[in-house]
């Protein structure tokens, strides 16, 4: 009997122990998470970045008890926009502060927004846009179905946005207007551009990675590009950089604004547009635009081709837009640079674009599959006598219905509007700068490891080398 007390007790204690240890283990658990929550600093883990967010819409994928479809709209986004002299944006648009405008940098869209000039300026006016899109995001009440905000602390954003209209001050200021001036207006504020963005904080801060530099005509920032490589750029594709100053996996290729008309309530089909292959615009080109003429005297006397010379000088905008919405398909041969807006020209008029451009770079090729709406053809191929017609006509009423129906689909994400609208071309630019943020942070979080900042003697510049690779 004394044998089976004994054992009872024994077999007791050992479940009291085990017990007390299951309960000590929890307590000890619960109160080392109450240490790491007090001791917490919220800069040095960045948790948005955790969050699941949908690359092309977004929203936020993690479940929302606030909505029935677990989805929630959330800016993915931080940007801080440097208060730049008017000269390097709306300024160059003719626009001046007024005695109403207390500060004196921007105007107040709330009443009146800047035009941007007309004809071929605008096909390169991204900057213009973004802009406009930034300044609006301070006064919208609601901010749903936007990628991007501005905010006003450069250390609580993402990226830091530079407000430099390079596109337009290219096509306008790039001559010098007087004998006495040697220097144009657009390498000045090139100049003056580069000594304000290396003195700053934030430049420092990231050595420039972390900034978003705009220079969408091929030929714009051409001075200061070597000295702002460090930094995202926002292009219309890669073809007078050198992969070592610009390349994809760093920057951002940005659709055209297309010129033609958009084809609104279009009902056309397969039989109604009587065109096979169209192409107009300039056919004499230099470096890769050979091809240009090359299948100009290809294609110029076949009878469901139109294949000749256009420009948008009296009605050749008009021109254009009847023609394409009357073609099956449109040309996109590379030019003077890999890139032409004719593509986005043919995705307007949802004429199935064939792309002959080998070199070409692609807006959000990571979300989007271009072969679903377009035709690429391979330069050699295209060369062959006969094979780029007999490829053309081999594709049947089905898979270009298939195509043209996709156009409809797409043509949102090409399109630049003020005020933006949630998935056009504004906002995918923003989602595609969001997409890099991840590897930026990696970047920069990994050059900080061994870094001090030395002191810096007033009127030293601090540039980036440009890499060995370079030359």
């Amino acid at each position: 009997m004394a044998e089976r007390n004994a054992h009872s007790m024994g077999t007791f204690g050992k479940k009291w122990m085990l017990g007390l240890f299951i309960f000590t283990s929890i307590l000890f658990i619960f109160s080392w998470f109450s240490v790491l929550r007090s001791t917490h600093r919220p800069l040095s883990v960045d948790l948005t970045l955790l969050s699941p967010v949908d690359p092309i819409r977004g929203y936020d994928r993690s479940p929302s008890s606030s909505s029935s479809s677990n989805y929630s709209l959330k800016p993915v986004l931080k940007v801080y926009m440097y208060d730049l002299p008017p000269e390097f944006h709306f300024g160059l648009l003719g626009w001046k502060p007024d005695g109403n405008n207390k500060n004196g940098v921007w105007p107040d869209i709330r009443t009146q927004v800047p035009e941007y000039p007309g004809g071929l300026n605008v096909q390169h006016s991204i900057e213009y846009w973004l802009t406009l899109d930034l300044l609006n995001s301070q006064f919208l009440d609601d901010i749903s179905g936007r990628s991007a905000l501005r905010v006003t602390d450069s250390k609580e954003a993402d990226v830091v946005f530079v407000p430099f209209f390079s596109s337009i001050c290219y096509n306008r200021f790039s001559k010098s207007n007087s004998p006495r001036r040697k220097m144009s207006m657009n390498s000045l504020l090139q100049e003056k551009l580069v000594t304000f963005l290396t003195a700053q904080e934030e430049w420092k801060r990231s050595g420039g990675k972390d900034h978003i530099v705009l220079a969408h005509h091929p030929n714009s920032l051409i001075d200061a590009r070597l000295k702002l490589w460090p930094a995202i750029f926002i292009l219309s594709d890669f073809g007078r950089y050198p992969p070592s100053v610009a390349n994809v996996e760093k920057d951002i290729i940005a659709p055209y604004k297309h010129v033609v008309r958009n084809y609104v309530n279009d009902t056309s089909d397969f039989d109604s547009r009587p065109t096979l292959l169209y192409f107009q615009g300039a056919i004499y080109r230099k470096d890769g635009g050979f091809i240009r003429q090359e299948l100009f005297y290809m294609l110029k006397d076949e009878k469901d081709v139109h294949f000749s010379f256009g420009n948008i000088q009296k009605d050749g905008i008009r021109q254009a837009t009847r023609g394409m919405q009357s073609s099956k398909f449109c040309l996109n041969i590379a030019g003077d640079t890999p890139s032409s807006n004719r593509l986005f020209d043919a995705i307007a008029s949802h004429c199935v674009p064939v792309i002959i451009s080998d070199e070409i770079e692609l807006p959000y090729e990571d979300v989007i599959d271009y072969s679903q709406f377009c035709v690429f053809v391979r330069t050699s191929d295209a060369l062959k006598q006969n094979f780029l017609l007999d490829f053309i006509r081999g594709i049947t009423r089905e898979e270009w219905t298939r195509m043209w129906r996709k156009l409809k689909e797409v043509e949102n994400v090409f399109e630049y509007r003020y005020p933006s609208k949630e998935g056009d071309a504004v906002q995918m630019i923003w989602q595609a700068i969001a997409r890099k943020v991840p590897a930026l942070k990696l970047k920069v979080h990994r050059a900080r490891r061994y870094y001090r900042t030395p002191e810096v003697e007033d009127g030293e510049r601090n540039f980036a080398p440009i890499p060995k690779t370079f030359w």
